[in-house]
């Protein structure tokens, strides 16, 4: 496995929070922001794949029809507050 490095700069309060919780792994912190970019990028290219294999052969028929059944509001009901 190759590897690269990049300068990352957090807001502080993420560091420390990031340092807490690698020592409670028993980790670097670099180990421990290595695996938590994986595992983001394994959770986003999973969900691409989901809505991507969800939407083949889809055409978008029917669509406007869906759309019409829709009630018809000026604003979203949770901005009328």
């Amino acid at each position: 496995m190759s590897k690269s490095t990049y300068p990352l700069k957090l807001p502080l309060s993420t560091k420390k929070a990031a340092q807490r919780l690698a020592k409670e792994d028993g980790v670097s912190l670099n180990q421990w922001i290595a695996a938590a970019v994986a595992e983001k990028v394994g959770v986003v290219e999973t969900a691409a794949e989901f809505f991507k294999t969800r939407a083949k052969g889809a055409t978008g028929k029917g669509l406007m029809r869906f759309l019409r059944q829709a009630p018809k509001r000026d604003e979203p009901e949770d901005s009328k507050r």
